[in-house]
């Protein structure tokens, strides 16, 4: 009897044991980091060394804690670990000034324990040259984590994207990449989605193929590689629907392309609670900047894949963050200061403005009633008005390149320039550079109608002014319905437009230099309806727009860029202390939404 119950126990033991062929994997993921190196928000705050002493969310310090972590229990049970991110892990802070140079969060992610990683639209900010610079400069430095795009097609006739493509034909970038490790062999590839496409607008003259024909390729390809598991890192997206239905590109191409194992996603910012399973592939993303990292535990079974659980931890001030990681940011900060904030009077850690309420403009909530984007158009008002001859009319900016918010507390340069982070100039301070052009009359009106329009599908098109008040009926039909247009001077004085076709008058708009592209595309957004041809202060036809960026020193040679960051750091400076701290206090006007559209009824 006890010989049958010790074989019983024993047949028992061997059932529960993982065979041969099965495989636990633990799997996990980040997506839109946008360089958010250090934990926000406010900076000031952040104490990756230290637990429980700030409210801050997200930096890499803590992230690179949760990897190793995750990676020393997953080698205790025999467990293969893999860490992923699904694109734009670049553009988004300071940090991002000084890629180009010194090729630093590449090397930061490989020290972190990231294995692949994928580009997507944001990486493209700086141009395919520059992107492709950031990461040569990275592999001079040290090892960088495996860099996937999979739909790139690059001009034969056009050499802007000529360095970017010697990455492609050496392999320091790759279509697929197999990773064999215990007898396991994982294949992964990258897609840039269609909205991502619409999204970088400084790729070209790069190009990307359809996503689901060349995921179907790179399946097929793989599949002959005798990969057993297939990982795609989609720079697409899902978004949620109604009754909390998940739909989006990611959603179509698991139902399109068979054989995909896991959609990594990325691009949407949205944070799914656990996996969404279509057809057998599971799609995962975490939401942005690092706030979680998705954790995807699971058995490869001969070929057979179960997905056994998934969570997201929540990066915050519970975990200590990673001494090595948190002193190489550290001396990439200092690196910042010296270059880029201490010549323009600026330091990294300086308390510039203190806030007591939030201000925020999220294109996927209640963005009509922002009251950060008036606050970021009055301040670009403000900031061309004083350091320009010819100062502005009218001041703009779009909800799409407002890229994070203010909550209460002190706020520093990192803190403010988050807020308007992208593109770059042809100066060494980041950020796209403010200009300015002229229109008459009635194509100022002519464009913002279609505004008022345009962000109804595409919320990132939805505008804020300063300088300007617009009276219109919301019941009229297209191009009908501003009935008044008034230029409010810094006085407060009112000058109302005409929109008569003989009134040459013109009206100068500012805004930054992407910004203002919407201008000489309006044409295309009213469906050839409607023509605005740009001009100079003489009346000219601008044609090259980089002739449109504002000089705000002209006693200095050559063109002194501006940008919203700077605009930004000088208006709220200049803000009352209301609290007698010594630190300037945001108004309190900004509390609430500023409407520079009146809605009114026509009798």
């Amino acid at each position: 009897m006890k010989r049958k119950i010790i074989i019983a126990v024993a047949v028992l033991f061997l059932v529960m044991q993982p065979t041969e062929a099965q495989k636990k994997i633990v799997l996990l993921h980040t997506n839109d980091l946008h360089s958010r190196l250090t934990g926000y928000a406010p900076e000031s705050q952040y104490t990756p060394l230290t637990t429980g002493d700030d409210a801050t969310v997200g930096g890499f310090a803590r992230i690179a804690t949760i990897i190793r972590e995750v990676k020393e229990a997953a080698a205790k049970e025999n467990i293969l670990p893999l860490v992923v991110d699904a694109g734009d892990f670049l553009m988004g802070t300071l940090f991002q000034g000084l890629e180009a140079n010194t090729g630093f969060q590449l090397r930061l992610m490989k020290t972190m324990g990231f294995d692949v990683i994928c580009i997507g639209n944001h990486e493209f900010d700086y141009g395919p040259a520059k992107l492709s610079e950031i990461i040569e400069n990275s592999k001079k430095g040290g090892e960088i984590p495996d860099i996937l795009l999979s739909n790139a097609v690059f001009d034969k006739n056009d050499i802007a994207d000529d360095e970017l493509e010697k990455l492609f034909i050496k392999g320091d970038i790759r279509p697929k990449q197999i990773i064999e490790r215990e007898g396991i062999r994982i294949g992964f590839f990258s897609l840039l989605g269609k909205v991502a496409d619409d999204n970088a607008a400084f790729a070209v003259p790069v190009t990307f193929k359809n996503q689901i024909r060349v995921a179907r390729k790179m399946v097929k390809e793989l599949k002959k590689d005798d990969c057993d598991l297939i990982i795609c890192l989609s720079h697409s997206g899902v978004t949620p629907g109604k009754n909390g239905i998940i739909g989006g590109e990611d959603v179509k191409l698991a139902k399109k392309v068979k054989g995909i194992d896991i959609i990594v996603s990325g691009h949407t910012h949205t944070k799914l609670e656990k996996p969404v399973i279509i057809n057998n592939t599971a799609i995962i993303q975490t939401g942005e900047y690092g706030r979680f990292v998705g954790k995807l535990n699971l058995t490869s079974d001969n070929g057979k894949i179960s997905f056994d659980n998934y969570s997201l931890i929540p990066v915050d001030d519970k975990i200590p963050g990673d001494t090595l990681v948190n002193e190489m940011i550290e001396k990439q900060k200092e690196l910042i200061n010296e270059l880029i904030l201490r010549p323009n009077g600026m330091d990294y850690e300086r308390k510039v403005v203190e806030s007591d309420f939030v201000l925020e403009c999220n294109e996927q909530g209640d963005f009509e009633n922002s009251n950060l984007g008036p606050l970021v158009a009055d301040a670009i008002h403000s900031y061309i008005n004083n350091h320009s001859a010819e100062g502005t009319d009218i001041s703009m900016v779009a909800t799409g390149v407002i890229r994070d918010r203010i909550v209460p507390g002190m706020q520093s340069a990192p803190d403010i320039f988050r807020i308007m982070s992208m593109g770059s100039g042809n100066d060494n301070i980041p950020g796209y550079p403010l200009a300015r052009l002229y229109v008459t009359g009635k194509e100022l009106k002519r464009i913002l109608e279609i505004l008022q329009v345009a962000y109804r599908n595409t919320p990132a098109n939805y505008c804020f002014y300063s300088g300007v008040r617009v009276e219109y009926d919301p019941a009229k039909g297209m191009l009908r319905k501003i009935k008044k247009i008034e230029i409010i001077n810094s006085e407060g004085g009112k000058t109302r437009v005409s929109f008569s076709r003989k009134d040459d008058t013109l009206y100068s708009i500012t805004a930054n230099s992407y910004m203002l592209e919407f201008i000489g595309i309006i044409k295309k957004m009213s469906f050839g309806l409607i023509n605005v041809v740009p001009k100079d202060i003489e009346g000219h036809p601008i044609i090259d727009m980089s002739k449109a960026i504002i000089d705000i020193d002209g006693e200095k040679e050559g063109v002194q860029e501006g940008k919203e960051w700077l605009a930004l750091m000088e208006y709220m400076s200049a803000m009352k202390d209301t609290n007698g701290n010594g630190i300037p206090d945001i108004d309190d006007r900004y509390s609430t939404s500023i409407k520079s559209f009146i809605p009114v009824k026509q009798k």
